[in-house]
């Protein structure tokens, strides 16, 4: 039987128990649903809608931004990326987990300390605030798009395959489904809705991903040595899978490629909007540490299954038939539980219904988040102090937000529907480039140099937005590959797929000129302010 027969029988199995699938979705969307509409009607105030009324302790954030952070890109791509590049592909994993030690030693506690609602609130505390606050708003948003993009892609393909949808019209109608899903999310839970559905999808997909590495081990008598061996026979690339140079070995342009994405997941993380909000739940800077250190300890775990479930795929699942289903590979981990289960039967059936609709909560979730984020910061940073000048009650403020939830979530829409056949794990790594380039320079000067002022951080949030998004436009990734955003054109001169390694350096350098060439004096009174509340918390709300 060819690959292209054997995704067709997974998706005809499937198909034959999409009674069974359409039920686990719809208890999901439905439980989440009843969630969202439990906390909307707590949600009193600006405090409630974007930080959760601060009434979340260190383990309950911690379980939620472990949720917010392992995304779709995570649990579809990164299993996909390993099953199809092998030591190559488990190199998300480690960029994706080291990047929390930046999180942790830099920026969660002072920004904790800084902020109220927003990236901007910290910024804007020593600088001039409408041009500051525009800056960070519009920063926050292209990230927050560029994350959702990979969300999207991610649900497409993975509806689609369950549902034996072969058609892009049917695929769009998906991504405009999970659109709808999370718009109604944040316009009616607001922060506690959507912690709460973190929450639940976070031990969903550990218990998943547990089922999953716990079944794939018992095939091989829990020997990693054979499991090794065998997805190395079985994806014709011999011992060259496991060791470096597959993906990003082949070419002087590959290996800066994967220095470029090394650089972008480890410094990206610092700089996520929807990861930072996450800080402002917590009552305090002890539980703000605290949350950062279950994330840890959560999302390590995590990314040590995900060698069990890319390399148990690689293993069992011909690669010709991973890539049938979905050129970017982001269909291996539904597939590895259709074939753990056997690929005739109902076991194999009910493994593969409940894998992706775990992957589906996955989606649901984390693009609540990114709406929030992304929302939250139009709505408190550019409505209520650039347009009205600080005159906007807390009703018209949050409406602003769920007006612009609105409006981002018909835009990712439209580019999730472009984006269905890239590499969710690779989409999100534009997004970590975009944000270490934009958010991370501008946070952290904000925080450590007293020098540092409006023009160096306007210089360095637009220099590194402009710079990575426009190397992201006329790089591979758009334009120029089978594998592009459009395939049958070519409009590439930027060789790279990743542009951290220019960008971020960029965001930093014009960070440092821009301060250098203004004439404004720095406000050292704010700064000594700023430095005593980010360290010891005294006077944050």
């Amino acid at each position: 039987m060819s690959p292209a027969q054997h995704t067709l029988l997974a998706a005809g199995e499937a198909s034959e128990h999409r009674t069974l699938i359409i039920i686990l979705f719809s208890v999901f969307v439905a439980a989440t649903l009843v969630i969202t509409v439990w906390a909307g009607r707590q949600t009193k105030d600006a405090a409630d809608f974007y930080a959760g009324g601060r009434q979340f302790t260190g383990f309950q954030n911690g379980l939620a931004v472990s949720g917010d952070y392992m995304s779709a890109a995570s649990f579809l791509g990164i299993a996909g990326a390993i099953a199809l590049f092998g030591y190559d592909g488990f190199l998300y994993s480690i960029g994706f987990l080291v990047a929390w030690l930046v999180a942790l030693l830099l920026v969660a506690e002072p920004l904790r300390n800084s902020g109220r609602y927003t990236m901007g609130d910290v910024l804007a505390y020593r600088m001039r605030q409408r041009p500051v606050r525009t800056a960070a708003g519009t920063s926050t948003i292209v990230v927050s798009i560029f994350y959702l993009l990979a969300q999207m892609a991610g649900a497409g393909v993975l509806v689609s395959l369950l549902l034996g949808i072969t058609s892009d019209s049917g695929k769009i109608g998906i991504v405009a489904l999970v659109g709808v899903l999370m718009i109604v999310y944040v316009t009616i839970g607001g922060m506690k809705g959507t912690t709460w559905v973190q929450m639940v999808k976070a031990v969903l997909l550990i218990a998943g991903a547990l089922l999953l590495t716990f079944l794939v081990l018992l095939k091989f008598d829990f020997n990693l040595s054979d499991l090794l061996g065998s997805a190395a026979d079985n994806s014709g690339k011999g011992a060259a899978f496991l060791e470096p140079g597959l993906k990003y070995g082949a070419t002087g342009t590959t290996k800066l490629d994967f220095i470029s994405l090394g650089i972008a997941l480890v410094l990206g993380t610092a700089g996520l909007p929807h990861i930072l909000i996450r800080f402002y739940t917590v009552p305090t800077a002890k539980a703000a540490r605290k949350s950062v250190l279950w994330a840890i300890g959560l999302i390590g775990a995590f990314y040590l299954m995900t060698l069990a479930l890319g390399f148990g795929a690689a293993a069992l699942i011909e690669p010709d038939e991973i890539t049938a289903s979905n050129k970017a590979g982001n269909t291996a981990a539904p597939l590895l539980a259709l074939h753990l289960g056997g690929v005739d039967s109902n076991w194999g059936a009910i493994l593969l219904a409940t894998i992706s609709a775990v992957a589906f909560a996955t989606i649901l979730a984390v693009v609540a988040g990114l709406t929030l984020a992304s929302s939250s910061s139009f709505a408190h940073d550019i409505y209520a102090n650039v347009i009205k000048k600080g005159t906007a009650t807390e009703k018209q403020e949050i409406n602003a937000a769920r007006y612009a939830t609105v409006g981002i979530g018909a835009v990712s829409i439209l580019l999730g529907a472009l984006a269905r056949d890239l590499n969710v794990a690779g989409l999100v790594a534009l997004a970590f480039a975009v944000a270490a380039s934009a958010n991370l320079p501008t946070i952290l000067y904000s925080l450590f140099w007293k020098r540092f002022t409006t023009s160096g951080a306007l210089w360095s949030i637009y220099g590194g937005l402009v710079t990575a998004v426009g190397l992201v436009l006329f790089s591979p990734v758009v334009s120029g590959k089978p594998s592009s955003m459009f395939p049958d054109v070519d409009f590439h001169w930027f060789p790279l797929e990743n542009p951290g390694i220019i960008s971020i350096p960029v965001g930093f350098l014009l960070g440092v000129v821009g301060t250098l060439l203004s004439k404004e004096e720095p406000d050292k009174e704010k700064y000594a302010e700023l430095e005593v509340r980010s360290l010891t918390g005294t006077g944050a709300h």
